[in-house]
């Protein structure tokens, strides 16, 4: 992985490429509303992109940012968007996966990308382009990658997890394509709505959950109420989200203002990905002053997971043709790092 110096260079050099081209004025100025599905820490990243728009724009793209399910849905941002609730949605890529699986490749899924694998097939692989044509063609909007995260917490339990045999029968909150894995695993998966999960966990309704990265569930708070923290997160070892916009939102804007939204929206996933990043190593550290006992998976999960995801990978690119195309790239992509453990994390 980079390491924290490198990130933070990074992130202190982006604000001047979001800003320097832009700063010439323009005549039309755009107010815009945007829809978002998430909240907590998960809602600082649209808030992000919107303040580095506004500097970048003198202002005249300014955006307010709605809390998660005032506009509309908040487990529907695209279809607030493209029915025009919304000027503008802030999306997890995997939100619309039971309408198009391929979303999951790009939102985060079981034997997907890490992170520092995600951020360089975005911007040096050629992965945020086939983001934009795939939202384009299967959703009818704008699209461009405005928010990541690290790995997630494998899961927050009441009871330990560690060998094939802790999955038969464990009730698990989950979502996307790990709620079809889980049940090859033999647990009983559930879906439910964010606001409903730390009650059903706290009392006993659910066995575990998985959620998010460790600072973004340790502000939920699960491990005040679930003993045990599993790790690693392979069902989510990264997590992108977007910001779109209708075509004929898009098409009112000038060739320079598309370009502030695309540098921005680059500006704010790295941000976002350094912020979280260094809240999760501090918030590791609270599950262990808390007690929390902290859990490694067996490596016979680790080979099941993954001989799991390949099957349910290599049928979706079987029966979906966009599927395919990004899953070929990634996978292509994946093989000219196979010798990065060799020369890469020399410092850890």
């Amino acid at each position: 992985m980079l390491n924290r110096r490198t990130s933070v260079a990074i992130a202190a050099a982006l604000p001047l490429l979001a800003i320097a081209p832009h700063v010439r004025a323009q005549s039309s100025t755009f107010k815009w509303k945007m829809a978002i599905r998430d909240g907590g820490m998960l809602a600082d990243m649209p808030q992000l992109f919107a303040d580095r728009l506004k500097a970048a724009t003198g202002g005249r793209l300014d955006t307010t940012v709605y809390a998660a399910g005032t506009l509309g849905n908040a487990l529907r941002v695209t279809e607030t968007v493209t029915n025009g609730i919304a000027d503008v949605g802030f999306n997890w890529l995997a939100a619309d996966w039971g309408k198009n699986s391929a979303g999951v490749l790009l939102g985060g899924y079981p034997g997907g990308l890490t992170d520092v694998q995600m951020l360089h097939w975005l911007y040096e692989g050629g992965g945020s382009d086939l983001v934009k044509q795939f939202r384009d063609q299967e959703f009818g909007i704008v699209s461009f990658v405005a928010g990541m995260t690290p790995a997630e917490v494998f899961m927050h339990s009441s009871k330990p997890i560690r060998t094939l045999a802790d999955f038969k029968g464990l009730k698990v909150r989950t979502a996307g394509a790990w709620l079809d894995m889980l049940k090859d695993l033999g647990a009983a998966p559930v879906s439910v709505a964010g606001a409903d999960v730390y009650p059903m966990l706290e009392r006993g309704a659910i066995d575990a959950t998985e959620w998010s990265t460790p600072a973004i569930n340790a502000a939920a708070g699960f491990h005040r109420i679930a003993k045990f923290v599993v790790v690693p997160g392979l069902h989510q070892p990264s997590s992108c989200w977007e910001v779109a916009f209708t075509k004929s939102t898009w098409d009112k804007l000038s060739a320079d203002d598309k370009k502030a939204i695309e540098t921005t929206a680059k500006l704010t996933t790295y941000e976002s990905w350094t912020r979280i990043g260094e809240a999760d190593a501090r918030a590791f550290e609270v599950f262990v002053k808390n007690g929390n006992t902290i859990i490694e998976l067996d490596d016979s999960v680790r080979k099941e997971v993954a001989r799991i995801s390949a099957a349910w990978s290599e049928k979706q690119a079987a029966q979906n043709p966009w599927f395919k195309r990004i899953y070929d790239s990634q996978k292509a992509f994946r093989a000219t790092w196979r010798n990065a453990p060799r020369y890469r994390n020399a410092g850890d």
